[in-house]
């Protein structure tokens, strides 16, 4: 997927207006209106810069989009960041599925589903809808979390500004990556004595250094030193829940694993945590380790290629 500058398009500067915005796309869908331009690709050249436009004069994809920053240039390669759109508070949403099919892939990436309506829409104030990163563990025990979040808006000059509001949020035990938290009446106010609207929080896992999920069930890698996976040992094994002893069986090799029942996220049923063993070889980085290292050679009668019939 290929990079697109939307402002290049429109052939204005970072810090244009709103009116700045409206006056390029005007000129420029003059020129290149398919029915009266005679220019080579004006008809696709008119789409994109009404796609430029639809994201630019709104202050909530703009400030999003903006997020990218400038070190990126046209057609380069793209992947939106795994943390594309968190910690903004969006409130019409953006472009639902079915309606993204004249816009790019590199439109659709970006905003097709982000700050989606939780609700239709209904009398009082409107909902919102921002996208927040928890940790496994949060999940796993439950927890409170401060957030910060961001909502855009064009200020006195037209160009766009954000406001930060701070919120603490409980984390039920068991949520699950893509449900969503509604905080009641955090949306925008209601009108003429409305309710106000509700705000959604969409849950996201953040990357971690130890353990990835997989449905409710949690892994984590754990080395064993050679010794403990040939001769067994108990060792101790962190979990989202805390550290807890393990029995490695004698001649365990890597690849295979050790369930904890019920270790996993809470639900019903509740996942289970799967330690997933791993044999770490010593370095031979001393005239002893290299002499163990041709003890075993010279006594061990183990070919590790023999089912490979060499």
């Amino acid at each position: 997927m290929q990079y697109k500058d939307y402002y290049k398009i429109l052939d204005i500067d970072r810090t244009a207006t709103a009116e700045d915005v409206k006056k390029a796309y005007r000129k420029l869908a003059r020129k290149y209106h398919p029915d009266v331009s005679k220019e080579a690709g004006a008809e696709a050249r008119f789409k994109e810069i009404g796609e430029a436009y639809h994201v630019l004069q709104d202050p909530e994809k703009r400030a999003a989009y903006d997020q990218l920053g400038d070190r990126w240039r046209p057609g380069q390669e793209f992947t939106p960041p795994p943390d594309w759109g968190a910690g903004f508070e969006f409130t019409r949403g953006t472009v639902p599925p079915g309606e993204a099919f004249e816009f790019s892939d590199f439109f659709s990436k970006l905003f097709v589903g982000l700050g989606r309506a939780a609700r239709p829409p209904r009398a009082g104030g409107e909902d919102h809808h921002a996208k927040i990163f928890i940790g496994i563990e949060d999940a796993v025990t439950g927890a409170t979390r401060t957030f910060t979040l961001r909502m855009p808006h064009l200020d006195a000059h037209g160009r766009v500004a954000l406001r930060e509001r701070t919120l603490n949020v409980r984390i039920p035990k068991g949520l699950r990556g893509g449900q969503l938290i509604r905080l009641a009446g955090q949306g925008s106010p209601g009108i003429g004595g409305g309710a106000p609207g509700d705000l959604y929080l969409e849950v996201h896992f953040a990357p971690h250094p130890l353990y990835r999920l997989e449905a409710r069930d949690v892994f984590l890698t754990l080395p064993l030193a050679p010794w403990e996976a040939a001769l067994g040992a108990t060792i101790n094994a962190p979990t989202p829940t805390g550290v807890v002893k393990v029995k490695v069986p004698p001649g365990s090799q890597s690849g295979q694993s050790l369930r904890l029942k019920g270790r996993g996220l809470p639900g019903e049923p509740a996942g289970d945590c799967y330690l997933v063993l791993q044999v770490v070889l010593p370095k031979a980085d001393t005239p002893q380790a290299q002499q163990l290292y041709r003890t075993m050679a010279e006594t061990l009668a183990f070919n590790p290629r023999q089912k490979l019939g060499v």
